[in-house]
């Protein structure tokens, strides 16, 4: 018997399943698949409109979305999900009763029906139009059937003192569902059971095609010799799991995978536990001898195939493709979610702003007043500022600082002021953030005089439960930097003064940069940390809120001035977003206070508009009566997302894979490396031992170096930067081939050293990204894909292949990528 049987596939033993899948299974595996394709796109034709189950859409030119709905599906996730729950109980289902019923059943009744009891109940009794789609209604339909089935043979099922029947197996999963899946069907589901129990229970039988119409049919179309994997169910000879041969070669005692089934399928032979003999006898065999020992032996074949080998690099390749696609998925909407307000205390926009009608006049002496300090020093300006603050009856102080950063040393003097909360007991705080000079350079003209009546404002009301500071800084970066260092005392006292006033925890701050005179039309929100990190998405939704559902203004995000909330902005948006992530440079004061956990965004008016101070005065009040009304400091929502619209972004769990694909391309090929290493050069092809010392310390000591450049470019002073970053580039350019010829000058290392120092250097760098992704996901995306063609290349013996390696290589390597984006973007000089 052996002989005639086909060996499993060489790439995975679920292969070898799926070519054994029945013609009815194909179909409709097939079927989801293309409808699923059709519907990644809505511009041309929207699939999902056109074949739901819609309950008001259903009449007699629709009747065709009772047929078509379970094959559309909502995405990807959920097309697959249903593909691997459908195959093998259709499978199972086709090869019971064969293709022409389970066409005939599937198309109709047991299509038709779940759609009716739906319908009925939908519309009919609950007055809804909830719309469905998906083959998860077949699902449960099949369940139904097999758990009657089930509890012909044993009614029930013991769960400790209990005794459950077996056909409720199907209801605790239909709970289950609907309790994990809350988007799901329950009553879709629900109705597909039903429809499986009236079948599993007879009572539908009478819907299956009869026998003579089904031999008729297949004996007019020949449909068993024209059609690959067709199966026909002969039930006077073999009873329900009979087939009849479905090739014109004559039974032999084997199994047949190939384009028809010769004798009994495998499937039949598994459900009836009877194996066909050469004397046309049967044998019973167990259950472990049937199903695990051509598994086994399967397995064994795999592992010994060589053809295994090959598959690595296309799996590598397959991770860096698919990881890329994923990416330019989630702008989709089927991959993106519309935000949402997970803090219900926040409640914003629910209150009534009064800044305005006076304090027009305020702020137009406060502005007479600040502008007269324009162009004084720091401390003649907060001389300036501290008279008016104190008249204001407030507590002010100072700090002095002086950082060394970048090789270039900043010193200054922050000035700021607390409102003690009425109704607050100094355990909590709220910062208003106003820098004298933004990160451009230009002087917040607007935005200093508006802090300051801002304060006379927020003086006159009762109403706060939170302490109110108020922080003015000499510039953008460094000012906030000292004072949030020195609130949290994590700050060099050698350099940076203590701070003599303090308050409570802080639970949020908001930073105003609006250096512009005219009146402005819109509102951009700057939300990006160092190093990556964001705020809590909850304070983004509340400002978008606040600032264009209560006040009507427009609001943007990463310099998008214009959206249309179509694919191409929504791209264009969350890659600018990936890339200032990915860079970790400060976006604004507000950058300073995320590394603590205090959620932070800095507010640019812009655009030339009909809104004034007040308007934007008003944004600031309601931001600050809605962080007034937290109980707890910002964690329901999330800190980990990236936006594409205002009012849209995709969270971790649905971006992450995209960085640990191409992350798994680099592990992938280091095993495949490693295993390569081994086998030593032909003809003579057994295992040899590795020589790991010249491949780990090699590797060791390159990691290693890395530190002299962190170092030096922490050291050096402003001046030196750019002669010693190109010195490091030509160094960069250089110590490859000069590494090279040393190494082959002296010793000459064997592909096995070759191939282990390749692995060790993916395995490390796949291990980095996939840490990293979790913390920065853009840079380790960014990282990524710059050192996608390290898995792939490998060393020439032509002069002309290895300079085509190196270009390639160098083109792609950091310091090539710095300089151009240098060059285009401008980092290097902000």
């Amino acid at each position: 018997m052996a002989s005639s049987i086909n060996p499993l596939s060489w790439l995975t033993a679920s292969r070898a399943r799926a070519r054994a899948l029945p013609l009815f299974t194909r179909a409709a595996v097939a079927g989801i698949v293309v409808f699923w394709i059709v519907g990644v796109q809505k511009a041309l034709w929207d699939v999902r409109a056109w074949g739901a189950l819609v309950p008001d859409e259903v009449g007699l030119t629709s009747l065709y979305r009772l047929n078509t709905f379970p094959f559309i599906h909502l995405n990807f996730f959920h097309a697959v999900m249903n593909i691997l729950a459908l195959t093998p109980l259709l499978e199972r289902f086709e090869t019971e009763y064969g293709t022409l019923t389970a066409l005939a059943l599937f198309f109709g009744p047991f299509a038709t029906l779940p759609a009716f009891i739906y319908l009925f109940i939908e519309k009919f009794l609950l007055r809804g139009n909830t719309a469905v789609m998906g083959a998860s209604i077949w699902v449960f339909l099949l369940l139904g059937i097999e758990a009657m089935k089930a509890y012909r043979a044993n009614p029930s099922f013991k769960v400790g003192p209990y005794s459950i029947p077996t056909w409720t197996s199907p209801i605790g999963i239909l709970l289950a569902m609907a309790a994990l899946v809350p988007s799901s069907s329950f009553l879709g589901h629900l109705s597909g059971l039903v429809v499986g129990y009236l079948c599993g229970l007879g009572v539908l039988k009478f819907l299956a095609p009869p026998e003579k119409a089904l031999r008729f049919v297949e004996g007019k179309l020949n449909l068993m010799g024209r059609l690959p994997h067709y199966i026909s169910v002969d039930q006077k000879k073999y009873g329900r799991f009979g087939v009849l041969p479905s090739s014109s070669s004559p039974a032999s005692a084997g199994i047949s995978m190939g384009r028809g089934y010769s004798s009994l399928p495998a499937a039949a032979w598994e459900l009836d536990g009877r194996w066909p003999m050469a004397d046309g006898k049967q044998t019973c065999l167990t259950s472990d001898q049937t199903r695990l020992g051509p598994l086994n032996s399967g397995l064994l074949r795999l592992r010994r195939d060589p053809r295994i080998l090959k598959v690595p690099p296309y799996l590598s390749l397959l991770c860096i493709l698919v990881g890329v696609i994923w990416l330019f998925l989630l702008p989709l909407d089927d991959y993106s979610r519309r935000t949402y307000i997970s803090e219900n205390a926040l409640l914003p926009g629910q209150v009534h702003t009064y800044f305005g009608g006076s304090d027009q006049n305020v702020f137009r002496a406060y502005k007479h007043e600040t502008s007269a300090l324009a162009g004084k020093t720091n401390i003649e300006i907060n001389d300036g500022l501290e008279t008016i603050i104190k008249g204001l009856g407030l507590k002010v102080s100072r700090q002095n600082f002086t950082y060394r950063s970048a090789g270039r040393e900043y010193s200054g003097e922050n000035l700021y002021a607390i409102l003690q909360a009425p109704r607050g007991d100094a355990t909590e705080a709220i910062v208003l953030v106003g820098a004298w000079e933004n990160v451009k350079g230009e002087v917040n003209r607007n935005g200093i005089p508006l802090v300051l009546t801002l304060a006379r404002y927020f003086k006159r009301w009762s109403l706060w439960s939170k302490d109110i500071i108020f922080l003015v800084t000499p510039d953008s970066i460094t000012g906030p930097q000292a004072w949030v260092d020195a609130y949290h005392d994590a700050h060099d006292s050698a350099r940076v003064s203590s701070l003599p006033l303090k308050s409570g925890a802080l639970q949020g701050a908001i930073a105003i940069d609006y250096p512009q005179e005219e009146r402005f039309e819109s509102v951009h929100v700057v939300y990006d940390g160092v190093n990556g990190q964001l705020p809590n998405l909850d304070l983004i939704n509340s400002v978008v809120s606040i600032a264009g559902g209560q006040m009507g203004m427009g609001v943007s995000i990463q310099e998008m001035w214009q959206h249309d909330d179509r694919y191409p902005d929504r791209l264009r948006t969350m890659l600018r977003g990936m890339l200032k992530q990915g860079l970790g440079l400060a976006s604004g004061p507000h950058s300073s206070f995320i590394p603590y956990h205090v959620d932070a965004v800095t507010l640019q008016p812009y655009g030339v508009g009909w809104q004034d101070e007040m308007a934007m005065g008003r944004v600031i009040e309601g931001t600050f009566r809605s962080l007034n009304n937290l109980l707890e400091h910002l964690h329901q929502s999330f800190f980990f997302y990236l936006l594409m619209q205002r009012e849209r972004f995709v969270s971790i769990g649905t971006y992450l894979p995209s960085a640990m694909l191409i992350a798994a391309n680099f592990t992938i090929m280091a095993i495949f490396l490693w295993h390569q290493s081994q086998i030593g050069p032909p003809p003579n092809t057994p295992a040899v031992e590795r020589q790991l010392f010249l491949p780990l310390g090699l590797v060791s000591l390159l990691q290693s170096l890395s530190v002299i450049p962190l170092s030096l470019f922490h050291h050096a002073p402003e001046s030196a930067l750019p002669p010693l970053f190109a010195l490091f580039a030509l160094i960069n350019l250089a110590l490859p081939p000069a590494l090279s010829a040393l190494l082959t000058a002296r010793y000459r290392p064997s592909a096995q050293q070759y191939h282990l120092l390749q692995s060790f250097s993916l395995l490390l760098l796949g291990m980095f990204l996939s840490s990293l992704a979790t913390l920065n996901f853009s840079l380790a995306l960014l990282v990524g894909l710059l050192a996608c063609p390290l898995s792939f290349v490998r060393p020439s013996r032509t002069a002309a292949g290895r300079v085509t390696c190196y270009l390639l290589l160098s083109a792609v390597a950091p310091t090539a990528v710095a300089v151009w984006v240098w060059g285009l973007g401008g980092w290097g000089r902000r």
